[in-house]
């Protein structure tokens, strides 16, 4: 197998793919991973990376700019290329290569034209209340990372009315596990054998994990010792009161 230049870091919302990225970006030679297939910011990106021009994916001129950009961030000074994919943005993420590389015939190909060698890296949540519960807190609160020292590192406005919901907590449940029973079936079709890792291993030993990922990608595992997390876990009393409150109404949960 060639030696990779990039990596796909395939997940769903909530399950530490921000504490990961960030780990990664802070060894200096594993890029600077993030969202860039996430259609709804295509046009952030576009301003970030001053294309100067509206974001029209089906445009060859943008493309072309875009991809080159996405390139160049997604490296982050280093030799290799880092990608978050989202399970919502992997529609748009395909259809967008084939557009581009419509001679070649399956993802797992357009993915390797468009960025070199690949290695994927699947990180899931095994507690999909607990995923569920922090997804729709971050959407009531619009808070959605802090960092150790209190401060916050990302918010947005807010997008759901405050107050436990158990209806609400069912739907993106169903959502998320969605999701997560899509990629493995996607990576079989491609014939694609990624890292698996799991949030609750990444939150138990980040240095750890982080280290898995290194010597995945084919980078020294040891950088990992230099790195520390950068995100506090946003998880509190209230979480726990409306996980505690779910699983007494929902046991199977």
């Amino acid at each position: 197998m060639d030696q990779p230049t990039a990596y796909i870091l395939c997940s769903t919302p909530r399950s530490g793919t921000t504490l990961l990225c960030d780990l990664l970006a802070q060894t200096g030679v594993a890029g600077c991973p993030n969202s860039f297939f996430r259609q709804k910011s295509l046009q952030y990106w576009a301003d970030e990376w001053a294309l100067g021009q509206g974001a029209d994916w089906q445009d060859e001129d943008f493309t072309a700019q875009y991809f080159a950009a996405m390139r160049r961030a997604g490296r982050g000074g280093t030799g290799v290329f880092g990608l978050r994919l989202m399970g919502a943005d992997l529609q748009f993420a395909s259809d967008w290569l084939a557009q581009r590389h419509p001679q070649v015939l399956t993802d797992a190909d357009r993915f390797a034209a468009a960025f070199g060698p690949l290695r994927y890296i699947y990180l899931s949540r095994s507690d999909k209340l607990a995923e569920a519960v922090s997804y729709i807190r971050a959407e009531q609160t619009g808070l959605w990372h802090g960092r150790p020292d209190g401060s916050t590192l990302e918010e947005m406005p807010p997008t759901l009315p405050m107050g436990y919901d158990a209806t609400v907590i069912t739907a993106r449940m169903a959502e998320l596990t969605a999701f997560d029973d899509a990629w493995p079936r996607w990576f079989e079709a491609q014939g694609i054998a990624p890292l698996t890792l799991t949030y609750e291993d990444l939150a138990a030993d980040p240095k750890f994990t982080l280290a898995m990922v290194l010597r995945h990608i084919g980078q020294d595992p040891a950088l990992a010792a230099n790195t520390a997390p950068g995100l506090r876990k946003l998880a509190d009393q209230t979480s726990a009161d409306w996980i505690s409150r779910y699983r007494n109404a929902h046991p199977t949960a």
